[in-house]
């Protein structure tokens, strides 16, 4: 019995020592909620935080921070253009299964210090890995995803950050990530690793809202529930549009 109590309490102190000595993110973000308005342009998410620690901060390698953020994922069809009797025509397509509509990493470190390839593919932090594509049987297919990728990276809504998370003292973290204007609606996936020696040491996840309000929100409301309805609105508005062009440029003339 004594053995046994011995097994036991060994086992606690370890668990207490494991826990003692763990790193927690503490996180807070400048706002939780996007609203996209008729003059929306793009918006920018102040993310930081802390690391909540209840014993002396390790000194064997330092302390990187990783963060991402993943707008909805949706299935992509890639087409490859080519060159036919003097014209551009479609070819061969293929289709990724999930990519993100928006998807950014800033880190405190260049990328392949702050993680090790073995804790990316476990946690599908990089990019390429925050993209699926199976089955697909063309030739190359791979040069797709990069397409994907290649495109949506001009376009600003595919970004690698590196060395923009500010940490300090190893204990306070912070950066700032841009949204561009072409959001989509949904669940921002939010993720926040901390790292030591390319190794996850913590996570943390959240989410931030991004939602269409007033006119915009009218209207997408409309199209989806009353089709009819709204390409009348749209075929009304248009006719007015241009019957009010026509008639400033009558007084123009006329002046």
């Amino acid at each position: 019995m004594s053995l046994l109590r011995l097994i036991f309490f060994t086992i606690c102190a370890t668990l207490s020592a494991l826990t003692a000595t763990a790193e927690e993110v503490v996180l807070g973000l400048s706002q939780d909620r996007v609203a996209i308005t008729a003059t929306f342009d793009g918006s920018e998410i102040l993310i930081f935080g802390a690391v909540k620690r209840e014993s002396p901060i390790a000194t064997e390698a330092p302390l990187e921070v990783v963060v991402t953020v993943a707008g909805p994922s949706e299935t992509v069809l890639v087409r490859r253009k080519d060159r036919e009797l003097g014209i551009w025509v479609n070819t061969e397509a293929v289709t990724v299964d999930s990519a993100p509509s928006f998807y950014a990493v800033a880190t405190s470190a260049p990328f392949s210090e702050a993680l090790s390839d073995t804790e990316d593919l476990r946690h599908k932090i990089s990019i390429n890995r925050a993209i699926r594509s199976v089955g697909a049987t063309v030739e190359g297919a791979q040069s797709f995803t990069e397409a994907l990728m290649r495109i949506r990276e001009e376009k600003g809504l595919y970004s690698l950050q590196e060395n923009t998370v500010a940490v300090d003292e190893q204990t306070l973290f912070r950066t700032a990530l841009r949204m561009p204007a072409d959001l989509i609606e949904g669940h921002y996936r939010t993720r926040i690793f901390l790292t030591r020696a390319g190794r996850v040491v913590s996570q943390y996840e959240t989410v931030i809202e991004v939602n269409k309000v007033g006119m915009e929100r009218f209207l997408f409301n409309l199209s989806r529930e009353q089709p009819a309805i709204y390409g009348l609105l749209a075929l009304v508005i248009a006719v007015v549009s241009g019957w009010g062009a026509a008639a400033g440029f009558q007084l123009l003339r006329a002046r």
